[in-house]
């Protein structure tokens, strides 16, 4: 019996082609951000996939639930916008990860959490899914005619009703693009070395960034993620574990060469648009992930950015519904609106105050 056969075998985990669909929902709300970073840094890409791969299958069998593991989208964006050096980016990542460890072993979000309206989280979860909706878009304008091809693919996906095949559809056209272009390298396995940031990286920038990323994170990453995972799934996954978890994460992964990362709603709303149902989803994308690193890395990097703009569209909007499931409409649409303005972090926190004042009011 191989290891798969074996593991499936654990209560939560099954393989189906749901699991692998389910899987790639989540890989595109990754690779634009890793490759990017990997392209406009010395950052290596066979490093940072083997952080999400590793990863992927640690929270998978921990929780037993499909749950993501995402770039810190915060400090990503400014490391490919030049704001932070890489450096600056792994010590962002480091000082997150003690906040949240110790966020998350003393139960602070559970406290938080009696203070924060449900709407306000669904606001937070419709917040995220423009801003990827608005990055998909971004990215499919970069290359229109490969975008169309992605639009094509999946609206053929959806009126052979295959709704869940249409990332692995998009995906494969994606490969053979990207295959036909480069060719596959030689397998390659990345020196697994210790490297301790350069104390250069501690600068006001630094730290700047990593307060508006926990902001974001504890509003997306776990308040809206555990909601989510509940409204998905029926599971009771904490706030603060989600915390204790991703400080964890980025305590041991950074060291070793990668990025700080995160849970969030976005991918959990990408595995479970496309299929996902259990933890074999995790382990599925840790392999693949895994596979890339070794084996495809000048595919990953050539791959048609604009196809998963795409498909990162489709999971935007089934983010964004389920943010819309809310009993105050208004609150939560502001909360969106503000998380796209300026970012999610501060909608989070002008939304909690609004609440408030509102719930004082009444």
């Amino acid at each position: 019996m191989d290891v798969f056969a074996r593991i499936s075998h654990r209560e939560g985990i099954a393989f189906s082609w749901d699991e692998l669909t389910g899987a790639l929902g989540d890989s595109v709300t990754v690779l634009p951000i890793v490759v990017s970073v990997a392209a406009l840094t010395e950052l290596s890409l066979a490093r940072l996939l083997l952080g999400f791969a590793v990863f992927q299958i640690v929270w998978g069998i921990h929780y037993g639930l499909p749950i993501s593991v995402e770039p810190m989208k915060a400090l990503a964006a400014l490391v490919i916008a030049g704001s932070l050096a890489p450096s600056e980016l792994a010590v962002a990542g480091l000082l997150a990860g003690v906040v949240l460890l110790a966020v998350g072993a003393t139960g602070t979000l559970a406290r938080v959490e009696r203070h924060v309206d449900r709407p306000v989280i669904r606001g937070v979860q419709l917040a995220v899914g423009l801003v990827l909706l608005r990055t998909g878009i971004e990215l499919s304008l970069g290359g229109p005619i490969l975008a169309l091809i992605a639009i094509a693919v999946v609206l053929g996906s959806l009126a052979l009703g295959h709704r869940r095949l249409s990332t692995l559809a998009v995906l494969s056209v994606g490969v053979a693009i990207a295959v036909w272009e480069t060719g596959f390298s030689a397998p390659h396995l990345p020196a697994l070395t210790v490297a301790i940031p350069d104390p250069s990286g501690l600068s006001t920038d630094a730290v700047g960034a990593t307060i508006g990323q926990l902001a974001m994170t504890v509003g997306n990453a776990a308040v809206a993620t555990s909601l989510l995972l509940s409204d998905y799934f029926d599971s009771d996954v904490s706030p603060d574990e989600l915390a204790t978890s991703m400080g964890a994460m980025n305590l041991l992964a950074i060291p070793f060469g990668a990025m700080p990362m995160c849970h969030g709603s976005g991918g959990v709303a990408g595995k479970y648009a496309f299929g996902a149902r259990t933890a074999g989803a995790n382990l599925l994308l840790g392999v693949l992930y895994a596979l890339a690193a070794i084996l495809a890395v000048g595919v990953i990097a050539a791959f048609p950015v604009s196809m998963l703009g795409v498909v990162l569209g489709v999971i935007a909007i089934e983010l964004a519904r389920s943010g819309l499931e809310t009993e105050d409409l208004a609150l939560t649409v502001a909360v969106g609106l503000i998380g796209v303005l300026v970012n999610v972090g501060a909608a989070f926190i002008v939304g909690i105050a609004a609440a408030q004042v509102r719930n004082r009011i009444q």
